[in-house]
C-alpha cells in the first residue's frame, strides 16, 4: 500500500505520515522539494530525529545546496525507491505535488530536451498548451518567461490520469484559511526564535546565490536581509505572506490535480484525525 500524505504547509503534514508509518511498519518518503537538501533544515520544516517514529526515511538531504536536482531526478529516485520497497506499505510525505505526481503518474521526460523558438506564439496560445499537458500550475498568462521556461522543461507529455501503481490512497490535510494563516505565521516565527537567520547566514556564506537558496521560501527573502536589501522585519513579514500565498496554491493544485480524500485537522485532539484518516484507509 502506497500512503500519499499532502496539502497545504503548515497543516500537520509530517506527524500524521509518522504516525501512519509506525502503525502500519512502513517507510516514509519525503516529496518536499526543498527537504531534499542537506542543511536546509529549521527554513524547510525538515523533521527532527525526536520527531520520527520509524528509522526508515527516504529522500531527505539526499544533495548539497549547491548540487542540482529535478522533477525528472525524483521522478527516478521514488520509482526506485517504490520498486525495491514493493512488497511493503510505504508513506509519502510532502508538498510539491509535481513531485509527487511525476513519480505516480506516467510522466514522460527527455533527457536533453530541445529549445525552441516561440516568438510568433502569443501568450495565450503557450499557457493553453501548458494546460493541455497539465503543467500550468503557478504560471499567470502574462509571464512570458515563464511560459517559455516552462514550455522548454523536460516534461514532454502528461498522462496525468494514468497512475502507474495500485492500491495508493491519497490522503489530505487541511484546516479554515483563517487557522492555517495563523499557524503559518506562528511557525515562521517559531523559525526565527530556532535560529533561521543565522542558518540562512551560515548557508548563504558557504555556498552563494545557489538557486536552491534564492528560490526557497524563507532562505530568498532573510539574503535579501542580508544583502542590505529589506530590513530584517520586512524579509520576516514577506516569508509569511509568501507562505500563506504558496499554501493556498498547493491546496489548489491538489484539489484540481489528485483524487485526495481530505480530513479536516483536528488540532486540540490530533489522535482524532489519526483515527478518521484510519479508518478511511481500512475501509477502503
Amino acid at each position: 500500500m502506497i500512503i500519499c500524505v499532502v496539502g497545504p504547509t503548515a497543516v500537520g503534514k509530517t506527524k500524521l505520515s509518522e504516525k501512519l508509518a509506525k502503525k502500519y511498519n512502513a517507510i516514509v518518503v519525503n516529496s518536499d522539494a526543498t527537504q531534499i537538501y542537506r542543511e536546509l533544515n529549521i527554513g524547510t520544516a525538515k523533521i527532527k530525529d525526536c520527531e520520527k517514529e520509524t528509522d526508515e526515511h527516504y529522500l531527505f538531504d539526499i544533495k548539497n545546496p549547491d548540487e542540482f536536482y529535478s522533477v525528472y531526478d525524483y521522478q527516478k529516485d521514488l520509482r526506485k525507491i517504490l520498486d525495491n520497497n514493493a512488497k511493503r506499505n510505504i508513506v509519502i510525505v510532502g508538498g510539491t505535488g509535481l513531485y509527487l505526481k511525476a513519480g505516480l503518474y506516467d510522466y514522460e521526460f527527455n533527457d536533453f530536451p530541445e529549445k525552441n523558438e516561440y516568438e510568433n506564439i502569443s501568450n495565450e496560445e503557450l499557457y493553453e498548451n501548458l494546460v493541455q499537458r497539465g503543467l500550468a500550475d503557478g504560471i499567470h498568462v502574462n509571464n512570458r518567461r515563464r511560459l517559455i521556461s516552462r514550455m522548454n522543461s523536460p516534461i514532454v507529455s502528461n498522462k496525468k490520469d494514468k497512475l502507474l501503481y495500485s492500491n495508493v490512497v491519497i490522503i489530505g490535510l487541511t484546516t479554515s484559511r483563517e487557522n492555517l494563516y495563523e499557524r503559518i505565521n506562528r511557525r515562521v516565527d517559531e523559525m526565527m526564535q530556532e535560529g533561521l537567520l543565522e542558518e540562512v547566514r551560515y548557508l548563504y556564506k558557504k555556498y552563494g546565490s545557489v538557486k536552491s537558496l534564492k528560490t526557497a521560501i524563507g532562505y530568498k527573502e532573510l539574503i535579501e536581509f542580508l544583502e542590505g536589501q529589506k530590513k530584517l522585519e520586512d524579509s520576516i513579514e514577506l516569508i509569511k505572506k509568501r507562505s500563506r500565498n504558496y499554501a493556498k496554491r498547493q491546496f489548489t493544485w491538489f484539489n484540481h490535480q489528485m483524487n485526495v480524500q481530505w480530513f479536516e485537522t483536528n488540532y486540540s485532539d490530533f489522535n482524532a484525525t489519526i483515527e478518521e484518516v484510519v479508518n478511511y484507509i481500512e475501509k477502503r
